[in-house]
């Protein structure tokens, strides 16, 4: 993710992720309600956790269970703000369970099924509470359809601010980082969690509808349009995206893959489509560092609603602010929202708390990214941040920023200080292997920042655990590290 700090101008970016002992964990199971299933077989079944039990966020995610595949279809009318959908959640039990949850923020549930069979659905806040007709077994997979409608509502948090379902005056637009997804379906809502997606959005026939994947095509009937995405490469849910209104798009096609791009037609035509033009340009330079492009599609998305101050980095397809473009093209912020598809989104957080290890990395891509095209060195952008950090700054580490603090310079650009320390320390030929290592034995799963260490240090053959115990853990300003 990149936050537009309006106050300063558009251009600084920031970034962050999750994580836990998996969605499988269940360390503190409810009693089982009075009308479910009994024992079967010498089985004892139980309710699942509401929650995967991250430290930073305890209640997000379930446990009990690991999702293969969604399959969301919503239908969206801006006039009334009003949604109806049907989410399809495919399954498998890591426990035996009487009783699963879902993320669900303020919808209505009309209709629950497990299996084929009626489930009976409660809620608890903004979970879900589905208990099938017969117990779940561990290792077997299961299928719950949900029907549901209403009026989607923003999730208010107070320390991140708002994120989730947004009506905006052509349309609405879902995102945000570290919750979004459930206040448009009910989801496993937590990076430990991912699966691959199939998404269908009907809207009033004019708009444009755009997801995350690989365009499926669209479909037309009665004054709707049915635009069909899917993203077949494991996906946690805070990534998943919708964006309706009225947009530019672009297609085309480079190196067998499909690209996507849209921009609001509120924004004249200018340095957003420019940037937007110029994102293959900017992956395949990535690859060359990172290894192979980790998705099926290419694009970004530029929305023009003033809420959106920031660039989240939504799997094969970037949401931008409008922000990010007003002083022209801006290739800085592309840079740092496509190395997101492969650390944050390729190579998941395990838990929250590990965050830098996707800002860290994206804002080292910038760095990276303005060395290639000759602007700058990132050793010259080092040495400006290292000169002109405050002691606030050294007082958050990076791997231990706290919830508050999520968000916060430290975890960007001390980040982006630590992955440059790293590369004087271990030097180029080395410095690149250790990303390419990470991003291919990590594609598609979930890591934590001590694998990370592991990695480097095993790729370099050196001990690192000062180097990264100052830079990540320390309270302190290292000292710097030579000049490359």
């Amino acid at each position: 993710m990149a936050m537009a700090r309006m106050r300063r101008g558009v251009g600084l970016v920031t970034v962050a992720a999750l994580g836990l002992a998996g969605c499988g964990s269940d360390p503190e199971p409810r009693p089982a309600p009075a009308t479910a299933p009994a024992p079967t077989a010498g089985r004892q079944f139980a309710p699942g956790a509401a929650g995967v039990g991250d430290d930073y966020f305890p209640s997000y995610g379930n446990g009990g269970y690991d999702v293969g595949r969604y399959t969301v279809k919503v239908r969206y009318d801006p006039a009334t703000d009003r949604l109806t959908g049907t989410a399809t959640v495919q399954a498998t039990a890591t426990a035996d369970l009487s009783a699963f949850h879902l993320d669900l923020a303020g919808l209505t549930v009309r209709k629950v099924t497990v299996d084929g069979a009626p489930a009976r659905h409660a809620r608890e806040a903004d979970e879900l509470v589905v208990t099938p007709a017969a117990g779940l077994t561990a290792g077997n997979g299961f299928t719950a359809e949900i029907s549901y409608e209403g009026k989607p509502e923003p999730l208010a948090n107070e320390v991140l601010g708002e994120g989730g379902w947004l009506h905006t005056t052509d349309g609405a637009i879902a995102l945000g980082q570290p919750e979004s997804a459930s206040t448009w379906f009910p989801v496993n809502d937590h990076p430990s969690d991912k699966a691959t997606y199939d998404v269908e959005i009907t809207v009033p026939k004019g708009l444009t509808a755009v997801s995350n994947g690989v365009p499926k095509g669209r479909s037309d009937a009665d004054g709707w349009t049915t635009w069909k995405w899917s993203e077949a490469a494991p996906m946690a849910s805070y990534l998943s995206t919708v964006v309706i209104g009225d947009y530019r798009v672009e297609t085309g096609e480079h190196k067998g893959r499909p690209v996507f791009s849209a921009v609001s037609t509120k924004l004249g035509k200018g340095a957003a489509d420019a940037s937007m033009a110029r994102t293959t340009e900017v992956a395949d330079y990535l690859e060359s560092v990172f290894g192979p492009y980790p998705f099926a599609a290419y694009g970004g998305v530029v929305v023009a609603d003033e809420r959106i101050r920031y660039a989240l980095e939504t799997q094969s397809r970037p949401v931008y602010g409008a922000g990010f473009f007003r002083g022209g093209e801006n290739t800085g912020v592309v840079a740092h929202e496509l190395a997101h598809q492969w650390f944050g989104n390729s190579v998941s957080l395990a838990k929250w708390q590990d965050i830098w290890l996707n800002e860290g990395l994206a804002t080292y891509a910038e760095w990276l990214w303005a060395e290639h095209r000759g602007t700058g060195t990132a050793q010259a952008a080092f040495d400006r941040r290292y000169a002109g950090s405050s002691s606030r700054l050294w007082q958050t580490p990076p791997a231990e920023p706290g919830r508050q603090n999520l968000f916060s310079e430290s975890v960007y650009q001390r980040g982006g200080m630590t992955v440059h320390a790293l590369r004087v320390a271990v030097g180029d030929p080395v410095f690149f292997k250790i990303l390419k290592t990470w991003a291919a034995e990590k594609r598609n799963g979930n890591a934590t920042t001590d694998e990370f260490v592991a990695v480097a240090e095993r790729v370099s053959g050196k001990q690192l655990d000062k180097l990264f115990a100052a830079w990540l853990h320390g309270t302190e300003r290292p000292p710097a590290p030579k000049r490359l």
